[in-house]
């Protein structure tokens, strides 16, 4: 049996993004560049244009559509809560993007540190988890980061000989958005618990594609973006309980100065909320359960588990053609994100994309802001990758025409 043949939903469901009737010089686009944003399915759409119809209006006011306004709020953080597996919406604090997030809370934790504490970082990072900690050497902070192996992979040996009585944090991502490699967490909160440190995740590249359980991780925060996950352009970011009313976040005095709101700074994008809430409930969709948690739970596990399946055809497709490498971790085991990327010898990455674009192929060039592993890696100097990734819409098609037009391009 077709190991695809359990996912006839997913094909079924392709009918809920507009976006995929387009084609470009005859050919259906195939939306490969889920890594850098998903398409959105017509229920968040639905749900940015409900807003605007019927209640666009400030938040803490005495009328019906201000009420209607502060209600859809925390219900999505509410929402936001069951897909991250946080205690309540207490925990979810909304934000421009992750990377303006992070910023806010590296400058509120550059208060709260002294000069001479440690911050760890790593080389395998999204710049939007490295600079803001980078930043704070300024204030005196001493910033470390953890080394790469060669195959993409994290050295938690040399991770643990970093960690020491001075660390107070520990930035990592969950999962690369350059590699597809995904981190050990658990083994890092271990680590980072010995000493005393906290624990700051970057699931951008994780959330759209596995489960995540924070409470259950034991992380202090965790951020991500509802745009990676078919929703909207909006930053989130988990605190563990308590957590953020003890940072010193800058802040206006007519803001509240409690969590979740304390990080939250003027007048938030009440639409692209309510669209960041349609993209959970619209995963949930995919899974079965007695409440939202559960459904999602399921959903995620069975989005993994195609987009495992697809992702590694493209790795293993890839490897078979003359002159092409591919940069990561292999698909021996489900620890793997399905982003793949990849080098052709003799083909600049920009070159690579222009003609995979001919065939209605959408790609992503360079290094995606994860600067950091391209340049330890060797591949910065040569344009970086050409990356490619699975989400819920894509089809076998779609993946047996990318491995056709790359065979093409590499001849």
């Amino acid at each position: 049996m077709n190991e695809l043949s359990s996912f006839a939903d997913f094909i079924e469901r392709r009918k809920d993004f507009p976006s995929l009737e387009r084609t470009h010089n005859g050919y259906p686009l195939a939306y490969l560049d889920g890594p850098g944003g998903t398409q959105v399915p017509r229920q968040v759409i639905d749900a940015v244009s409900w807003y605007y119809k019927t209640c666009n209006s400030n938040t803490h006011g005495f009328f019906i559509t201000t009420n209607e306004s502060d209600a859809m709020i925390e219900e999505t953080r509410h929402k936001l809560a069951a897909f991250l597996g946080a205690g309540s919406g207490k925990n979810i604090s909304f934000g421009h993007n992750m990377t303006t997030l992070n910023y806010m809370l590296s400058r509120a934790l550059g208060k709260h540190f002294q000069p001479g504490d440690e911050i760890l970082i790593t080389q395998l990072d999204h710049e939007a988890n490295r600079g803001p900690w980078i930043a704070l050497r300024e204030e005196g902070i001493i910033v470390q980061e953890v080394r790469i192996k060669d195959d993409a992979t994290l050295d938690y040996e040399d991770m643990e000989s970093k960690l020491n009585e001075n660390t107070r944090l520990v930035a990592m991502g969950f999962s690369a958005n350059t590699t597809g490699t995904v981190n050990n967490v658990r083994r890092a909160r271990q680590m980072a618990y010995q000493v005393g440190a906290w624990l700051l995740v970057d699931a951008v590249h994780y959330a759209p594609h596995f489960p995540i359980d924070a409470s259950s991780l034991g992380v202090d925060f965790l951020l991500c973006s509802a745009y990676k996950f078919y929703g909207t352009h909006l930053g989130i970011l988990y605190s563990r309980e308590g957590l953020l009313d003890s940072i010193p976040a800058y802040r206006l005095r007519t803001q509240e100065q409690y969590a979740p709101y304390c990080i939250e700074t003027g007048t938030l994008n009440h639409a692209a909320i309510s669209g960041a809430g349609a993209a959970v409930d619209y995963i949930a969709t995919f899974g079965k359960g007695e409440n939202l948690r559960e459904k999602i739970v399921q959903a995620m596990e069975r989005l993994a588990r195609y987009e495992h399946i697809l992702a590694k055809r493209i790795f293993e497709g890839l490897q078979e053609i003359p002159g092409v490498t591919v940069i990561g971790p292999s698909f021996a085991t489900n620890e793997r994100a399905p982003t793949v990327s990849f080098t052709i010898e003799g083909k600049d990455p920009v070159e690579v994309c222009k003609r995979l674009n001919e065939k209605g192929i959408c790609a992503w060039d360079g290094h995606f802001y994860g600067i950091r592993p391209i340049e330890v890696l060797g591949l910065l100097e040569r344009g970086g990758v050409t990356r490619v990734g699975i989400s819920l819409y894509n089809t076998e098609e779609e993946v047996v025409r990318l491995l056709d037009v790359v065979r093409e391009i590499a001849q």
